[in-house]
């Protein structure tokens, strides 16, 4: 059996004990006594090794300062508990397993009650217990089906087995799948882009990289990235960093974590924008799916505050409109960026359409692309298929920034990647994801961008087609009788006949003004004082491609079609 069908069917087991919370629980809410359950039963079949070990030093050390540190050391893990019950243990008191189930999970150590916690799973307990399910559900996790022994099962599996259940909740869950889960093909993409052409990665020995996700979620795109490199090279350890508000997603995140044996005190919990917990830090690899189209006046008034620190703090480019804070995420990984004399970062983090040209020149969303492109930190942005996601069908687009580009084909250089039309139907959609991505389409646009070039679907640009200068454009005054209205001998301004005009940085303005305008308002002039620099991305103008419309006589046959038959089906209705 292959590992893939191996790890389907260990993850099919796990979740098939689900029907023995038929009637508790309604299906979208299985995964929240599964998901723990798995967590904790993983601790258990780790810990059953050492058990004895511990419980006899924990009797010698409970008092002392320093058991912590003791007993992980008993342990021979990050985690420990000193319980002298274990799963096995528990069923030979049916009648106490409440009581005797808690005595257990208070017996682990912080970092496992941290996310026991953050499962809010003691109200699950309860009802279980009220119902007469605990101590079934239990049983059917101690069973032979259900060992999780890393004798049976290693690391790595029980990585790739814990995602295939947080999979099947966020599918059955899929209105708010949205909210904590990329699908795995997009992950896959935007690591392929993370980690393209980087030797020193790919093919170093015992190399020791760090990547950080500043909304983490479960922690989705740390583990594909984790597994994504160890494909490529095994030698290379990747030290993953990250950050998640919602308590559940946050506890998922570290349990996957702690249950393929890395480092869980990374992933740490709180509001990214409020509240950044890496501050003053730096990664080699940034990538995120934040949220979008998600207001930010809880925290206004510390990212206001931040803000004005400039570029000592996340927010010196400028703010974005308070009713989206996506643009706040994207300068949060800009800032997390390694100096390039430190070797560099490269970030992928996902966009929908409105950080490419919303807001006008001079305002904080411009202001914000005008620092990332004029400090040539944008390698490409890839426009993906819609319909890819489970909680929105609008369109998406992978940000792809680097602060390496110096002396290489992309200094000074945009690339645009349409990849909206690679996908696939799915047989049943998941929420609003109809469409998934290939793997096919995920090499060819993988190629695209490594090779760099033009083609149909791939577009290259300089750094300063972006950009524009708002110019505003005067008329004077005149008084009723058609006289100039001068000030200290000075024409001035009518607001009244102000109007403005975006010049694109390659176009000379004095030209173009004698060109456009001249011509139609000879008494015209540019306030240079108000001029602006404003950078926006149409990407959708540059792929866009005419149609031609139908013939006249084309549309008047489907319209008299229409007509009979809406005339058939009115009939029918009114049985005349």
């Amino acid at each position: 059996m292959s590992l893939s069908a191996n790890i389907s069917e260990k993850a099919a087991l796990i979740w098939a004990i689900a029907d023995k919370l038929t009637g508790v629980y309604k299906p979208h809410e299985y995964g929240e006594v599964i998901l723990p359950l798995t967590v904790v039963r993983r601790f258990d079949c780790i810990l059953s090794d050492t058990k004895d070990v511990v419980l006899e030093k924990y009797e010698s050390v409970k008092t002392l300062p320093m058991r912590d540190v003791l007993l992980r050391k008993a342990s021979a893990q990050p985690f420990y508990n000193t319980s002298k019950y274990t799963f096995e243990r528990l069923l030979d008191d049916p009648d106490n397993i409440e009581a005797n189930f808690r005595d257990y999970l208070n017996g682990f150590s912080e970092n496992v009650h941290d996310i026991i916690e953050k499962f809010k799973f003691d109200g699950h307990i309860n009802t279980m217990a009220n119902k007469g399910i605990l101590y079934i559900v239990l049983k059917e996790f101690t069973t032979q089906k259900a060992n999780l022994h890393p004798s049976v099962i290693s690391n790595l599996e029980m990585g790739y087995i814990f995602e295939e259940i947080i999979r099947r909740f966020s599918e059955s869950h899929n209105e708010d799948a949205g909210q904590h889960y990329t699908p795995r093909e997009v992950i896959k993409l935007m690591v392929n882009v993370l980690f393209y052409d980087d030797n020193d990665i790919l093919s170093g020995n015992n190399v020791a990289k760090t990547i950080y996700d500043p909304a983490c979620g479960t922690g989705g795109m740390l583990s594909v990235a984790e597994e994504y490199l160890h494909e490529l090279n095994t030698s290379t350890e990747l030290v993953s960093f990250g950050q998640e508000i919602n308590d559940q997603t946050f506890a998922i995140c570290k349990a996957d974590m702690l249950i393929k044996g890395n480092n869980a005190e990374f992933i740490k919990e709180g509001n990214t924008l409020s509240s950044d917990q890496f501050e003053g830090q730096s990664f080699d690899y940034i990538l995120s799916n934040p949220p979008f189209g998600r207001e930010w006046k809880n925290e206004k008034a510390k990212v206001e505050s931040e803000a004005k620190r400039g570029f000592a703090g996340r927010f010196g480019a400028g703010l974005p409109s308070v009713g989206d804070g996506q643009m706040l995420f994207l300068m949060t990984a800009l800032s997390k960026m390694k100096e390039r004399k430190d070797g560099g970062s490269r970030i992928a983090i996902i966009h929908n359409g409105s950080p490419l040209f919303t807001g006008d020149a001079g305002s904080g969303p411009s202001e914000i692309r005008k620092y990332i492109i004029e400090n040539d930190l944008l390698e490409a942005i890839i426009a993906l298929p819609n319909d890819i996601f489970y909680n929105t069908g609008i369109a998406t687009y992978i940000w792809v920034i680097s602060n390496k580009k110096k002396g290489t084909k992309r200094e000074g250089k945009v690339q645009l990647i349409n990849a909206n039309g690679l996908y696939e139907k799915r047989r049943k959609a998941l929420g609003n994801k109809r469409n998934d991505i290939p793997d096919g389409a995920i090499e060819e646009i993988t190629r695209l961008y490594g090779d760099f070039k033009t083609s149909e679907i791939s577009m290259i640009f300089d750094n300063e087609d972006f950009g524009y200068t708002k110019i505003t454009i005067e008329r004077p005054l005149k008084d009723e009788m058609g006289v100039l209205v001068l000030k200290n001998g000075k024409k001035q301004p009518d607001s009244n006949l102000r109007d403005t005009e975006n010049i694109p940085l390659k176009e000379d303005i004095e030209e173009y003004f004698k060109r456009e305008v001249l011509p139609f308002a000879p008494d015209a002039w540019i306030d240079k004082s108000k001029s602006k620099i404003g950078y926006e991305i149409p990407f959708t103008r540059y792929f866009y491609k005419y149609e031609e419309p139908k013939p006249s006589a084309e549309i008047m046959q489907e319209i008299l079609k229409i007509e009979k038959e809406l005339d058939g089906a009115l009939a029918e209705v009114f049985n005349v």
